[in-house]
């Protein structure tokens, strides 16, 4: 279960430090009534678009064996994996109405889900306990992504996958400024989320190796809509 598997993971670990203010100390910080209430909504309809969906399209069919999708948040993913393929997928989210919002998609899906809901900076699974890993419009959140991404490379199995797309920072310095000006106030609006992180730069110095990249603009507002992505192996 859920539980059994955190705890499993918190018991294996206890001198891992947990989040708070303290040695072993675990604080949960908590979300505002925006985060809680009102955001999960605006996700779930702005990220659910034809483009964005079309994005998905892209990465999430090639998932294979014990996923591990880091933020599923409402599962917009979840209707793109090929069943076929999959034996099951962690869901690795800490928003309770994130995955309040997913229940239909689930249902729907045909897919052995497990929750986990910890941050990406926490993964309670097993080393090498993982085929694939998952991540759409995520990293641009994680605060500490170099932290989430060694979790990521720590859970995937030798041979295993990342399979990727993100948003970031823009090729051209026009954009760029506008991407730097807009960004504090966007995070607040968006959840904790950077316009300009260099997506293909946080892989590297996350200890992944690219395989396969695209890249370039897709439809909307130029300062969120430049995208990478394509696959990666730990080194």
């Amino acid at each position: 279960s859920n539980v059994t598997a955190r705890s499993s993971w918190l018991a294996a670990h206890p001198s891992r430090p947990e989040r708070g203010w303290g040695p072993g100390r675990r604080t949960v910080v908590p979300m505002g009534l925006y985060e809680r209430h009102v955001l999960p909504r605006v996700i779930n309809v702005a990220c659910s678009g034809s483009d964005a969906d079309r994005q998905r399209r892209r990465v999430v069919p090639a998932a294979t064996g014990r996923v591990l999708e880091v933020g599923m948040g409402p599962g917009l993913n979840l209707a793109h994996y090929d069943t076929s393929q999959v034996e099951l997928v962690w869901g690795l989210e800490p928003n309770t109405a994130m995955r309040s919002l997913a229940d239909d998609r689930i249902a729907a899906s045909g897919l052995d889900v497990r929750w986990l809901d910890l941050p990406g900076e926490e993964v309670p699974l097993d080393d090498a306990s993982v085929d694939t890993v998952v991540l759409t419009y995520t990293l641009c959140t994680i605060a500490d992504w170099e932290r989430a991404l060694n979790q990521m490379r720590r859970v995937l199995r030798p041979g295993g996958e990342l399979l990727f797309c993100e948003h970031g920072e823009a090729p051209d310095e026009a954009v760029q400024a506008w991407q730097r000006r807009v960004e504090p106030v966007w995070k607040r609006l968006a959840g904790g989320c950077h316009i300009t992180r260099r997506i293909p730069d946080l892989l590297g110095q996350g200890g992944f190796e690219i395989d396969d990249l695209d890249e370039g603009y897709q439809p909307g507002p130029k300062i969120s809509g430049y995208q990478y992505w394509g696959r990666a192996r730990p080194r």
